[in-house]
């Protein structure tokens, strides 16, 4: 979670509620837009 907390600026409590899938769906996300930096 800190990956897509620090890409996103998104603070723990809005990914409380987010499924296993999405979380792994959003760090996937996270770890695309931080590599083509």
């Amino acid at each position: 979670m800190a990956d897509i907390a620090t890409v996103f600026g998104w603070p723990p409590s809005t990914m409380d509620a987010f499924s296993l899938a999405e979380l792994m769906d959003w760090r996937e996300r996270a770890r695309v837009r931080y590599e083509s930096k």
